[in-house]
């Protein structure tokens, strides 16, 4: 399993697991446990690099000092054999909750002096929760056992040197927000936003050699760490980022400190504290020496995503360094709270991102005093309005704040993306090229029609220091309007042409094609089919021809980047590498929006990844490896995972067939197809039998299908009439066919099955590579070459929404009716009644206009 999958699976599994267990707690027992095995699994990796074999393995005790010693001095801590994951596993029935106990008691004594801070109560939150996983020792003992069985597989050994572990901590915990409601905001930042932040704090720190970043309000830490995976991108040393966290809950702190550990991030880059953020504000220093080690922090950048308008204490606050140049928030709003104390503690040439709700744009009180000191001195870079509904348990809408310490220059930028998003579930989700747009805005300081804006200084104060964005950037759409004129007389107005004016800088030739009078003010469209018109002209043909000469090297520049470099890609890096060359491309190119074009790029960069990761870490061969598709199945109360069949580990099994064992697939696909139509022949029959045949026993209660032991009897008994028996003998014989159909397909499909795996198995390289590029190339080259034809296929929409918004005339719709109230006067005169019946009809027709 590649590491969606296994994720997946664990989720899935840990999901049912959970019975009634809130997902909120729940994630803090099996995110523990997943943290424990990574120490452990550690060790033993640490262990084995001195010599040490699993017959050596029992002789790690307590009381070996020395091995003790050695243990704590390199990794922090000392797990004996008896306590490590693997002896669990190993233990089988013997196995129970107290074990777990005992090994948590033991870890937190043989924590090293120098880890303290890293690993001091970091398993509190799981000790104290196990007795909520059962209602006795046995119940416990058993979630438990499920539990460590689950995540097993997980690989922290590393031979696999990318992110498994980290994906899937990652993916647990975003699955748990999700089903959290409103907790979910205490602990997880949407990757998708977390990502945003990360891309504008790199963009401005890419050329530093050492940085320091700082999360107050942490949560799981994935926020952080998402800002240091950016930021290393450009530094190529991760070990020069020193992280700074601190939160007030203690489980969530917890999380924090193990997600950090867990990423790799070396014990001396990890500084976490547990505590209040505007209690306790953080001039750095040791407890055992507090003079000597007095450090006030300041960072390079700081991100976080505090709780919403949450109450706060402002009392003696006022000469509070953090606050008191720009003033106190209200008591029962701390959202500027939390922005002062990060700005406080950025560098001069700093930078600092935050989540806010999108009433601190425009809120008066103490507020409006705070947002005007902050304009006035300069500090507010870019404000970002962030869809509705884009995080879990909350639907109100948010904002990202840039702000600086200094600036060179005075104005604001503006960005309303509040429009770019794909609804997944219940929620909406920033899309990889959404992320994209808004960065390159921010990171350009760019004014986009109906996106973003660069607003001075001046005209800030002349909104009275309001900086709610729809007074700056107007997002929405044209409301539709009506052309008197083309409505009572006809034609399209030369105005609403116009306003498709992109479409004939293009194509400027096909306006004449289009429309008879193409510079009148009210024009009408040519005689012939429109579509056919635009879809033929040289001007879209040209586009198109255009569009595909700027990416005829495209596929073989991927191949090159992607499949002859295998080994050498950075793989974090290369995504930026291929969308640089797309953006190169279409530069010149116009009505096509680049950012659709990258969209496509990263909806095949997931897989594409995932399977060069395979590649670098496992070695080329890997394309030859095929693996049990492992499958849970229930079975009475219990499930089990068994297998069912096969999958390649990179190369997928329909590929092969499609493009090395079309023959074998063509005779499957002939048979399918035999078995579609003998479907469509029973519905057929079906509809042959006489209403009154229906009610017999051949067919179902719903009259839906034959019942074909009971059309045996009757083709026995012989005693319908002959068309019927005629109808009876067709389906029998249908039905035989459809048995031996079936069998032949399973039996085929079985035999292909078998002969893919042996293909896969048997690749040469070449063969190999030709399969890489149709699974990673020919499908995003496709999709690329599409979109000319998509353009093309909307601006001809628009056209026929003009034509048809003003096809029909007032003058047409009064002549239509006056002919509709002709005719129904005159069949009203051919009607007869009674005395009241004839004096009704006579009205009727002096409304319609009749004598």
């Amino acid at each position: 399993m590649n590491k969606q999958q296994l994720a997946s699976k664990i989720w899935e599994s840990a999901n049912k697991m959970r019975s009634k267990i809130e997902a909120n707690e729940y994630k803090d027992y099996i995110l523990g446990f997943i943290f424990y095995k990574f120490l452990s699994d550690k060790e033993v990796g640490y262990l084995k690099g001195l010599g040490y074999t699993e017959e050596d393995m029992p002789s790690v005790t307590e009381d070996e000092a020395e091995i003790v010693e050695n243990v704590q001095n390199n990794i922090g801590y000392f797990i004996s054999y008896n306590n490590l994951f693997s002896t669990w596993l190993s233990k089988g029935n013997d196995f129970g909750v107290a074990d777990v106990r005992d090994a948590l008691s033991a870890f937190s004594r043989l924590i090293n002096n120098t880890h303290k801070k890293v690993f001091e109560k970091i398993f509190d939150t799981l000790q104290t929760g196990l007795s909520k996983l059962g209602d006795g020792a046995g119940s416990q003992t058993k979630a438990i056992k499920d539990l460590i069985h689950l995540i097993q597989d997980i690989p922290m050994d590393g031979k696999q040197d990318y992110d498994v572990l980290g994906f899937i901590y990652e993916y647990l915990i975003s699955n748990f927000a999700a089903n959290a409601g409103k907790k979910a905001g205490e602990f997880y930042t949407p990757h998708e936003v977390s990502l945003l932040m990360s891309e504008i704090v790199a963009d401005h720190l890419r050329d530093r050699e050492e940085i320091k970043i700082y999360d107050p309000t942490s949560g799981s830490g994935s926020l952080l760490i998402n800002i240091g995976k950016s930021v290393a991108k450009h530094m190529g040393d991760s070990d020069k980022i020193k992280y700074y966290a601190q939160e007030l809950k203690e489980n969530t702190y917890n999380l924090t400190r193990m997600n950090l550990v867990m990423r790799g991030i070396i014990p001396s880059n990890i500084m976490t504290r547990n505590g209040d953020t505007l209690e306790e504000d953080w001039p750095y220093f040791d407890e055992s020496d507090p003079i000597g080690t007095y450090d006030p922090l300041y960072v390079d950048a700081v991100v976080s995503n505090p709780p919403y308008s949450q109450n706060w204490n402002p009392s003696d606050k006022e000469a509070d360094p953090r606050y008191k140049s720009y003033g106190l928030a209200p008591k029962g709003k701390a959202d500027y709270a939390f922005l002062l104390h990060d700005l406080y503690h950025i560098k001069p040439d700093g930078i600092m991102t935050i989540v806010l709700p999108h009433g601190v744009l425009f809120r008066g009180g103490e507020e409006g005093a705070i947002r005007k000191n902050l304009i006035e001195n300069n500090k507010i870079d870019a404000i970002i309005g962030l869809p509705a509904n884009i995080f879990f348990g909350t639907g109100i809408p948010t904002i990202i704040m840039v702000l600086k310490q200094k600036r060179t220059n005075t104005d604001v930028l503006i960005v309303d993306a509040s429009k770019g998003y794909e609804k997944v579930g219940k929620n909406n989700k920033l899309r990889a090229s959404d992320i994209k747009r808004i960065v390159d805005a921010v990171s350009g300081r760019k004014t986009i029609a109906k996106f973003s804006k660069v607003v001075s200084r001046d005209d800030i104060r002349k909104n009275e220091y309001n900086l709610n964005i729809p007074r700056y950037v107007d997002s929405s759409e044209k409301p539709e309007s009506w052309d008197i004129y083309a409505s009572m007389f006809g034609g399209i107005p030369a105005s609403e042409v116009a306003e498709l004016s992109a479409y004939w800088d293009a194509f400027p030739h096909v306006k004449k094609a289009v429309f008879t009078d193409s510079e009148a003010e009210y024009l009408h469209i040519a005689p012939g089919n429109l579509k056919d018109v635009v879809l033929s002209h040289s001007d879209t043909i040209g586009f198109t021809d255009a569009f595909r000469s700027s990416f005829d090297s495209f596929g073989t520049y991927l191949y090159s980047e992607l499949i002859d470099k295998t080994n050498e890609i950075a793989i974090p890096n290369e995504e930026s590498i291929l969308t640089a060359d797309i953006f190169r491309r279409l530069q010149n190119t116009p009505l096509v929006d680049p950012y659709h074009a990258y969209q496509i790029l990263d909806d095949n960069w997931t897989h594409i990844a995932t399977d060069l990761e395979i590649l670098q870490t496992e070695g080329f061969d890997a394309v030859r490896v095929v693996d049990p598709h492992m499958v849970i199945k229930k079975k009475g109360n219990e499930e089990s995972e068994v297998q069912d069949g096969w999958v390649g580990r990179i190369i997928p099994f329909d590929l092969v067939q499609e493009i090395m064992l079309t023959t074998d697939l063509d005779k499957i696909k002939e048979i399918e197809t035999r078995l579609a139509e003998i479907a469509s022949e029973y519905e057929e029959l079906l509809d042959e039998l006489p209403e009154e045949e229906k009610e017999k026993d051949f067919v179902n209660e719903d009259k839906t299908a034959f019942v074909p032991a009971e059309v045996k009897k009757a083709l026995k008994a012989k005693d319908e009439e002959s068309e019927i028996l005629a109808i009876l003998k067709r389906f029998d014989g249908l039905s035989t066919e459809e048995k031996e159909q079936k069998k032949a397909l399973k039996e085929k499909s079985a035999a292909l099955e078998l002969k893919t795996k042996k293909t896969i198995e048997e690749l040469t390289d070449e063969d190999a590579r030709r399969l890489l590029n149709e699974k990673w190339i020919v499908a995003m080259v496709r999709d690329i070459l599409a979109m000319p034809s998509t353009i093309i296929g909307e601006f001809v929409s628009k056209l026929e929404a003009l034509a048809k918004k003003y096809e029909t005339t007032f003058e047409d719709v009064e002549t239509e009716t006056e002919a509709t109230e002709n005719e129904l006067c005159s069949m009203i005169t051919q009607l007869a009644g009674n005395e009241f019946d004839l004096k009704g009809l006579a009205e009727l027709q002096k409304f319609l206009g009749g004598e």
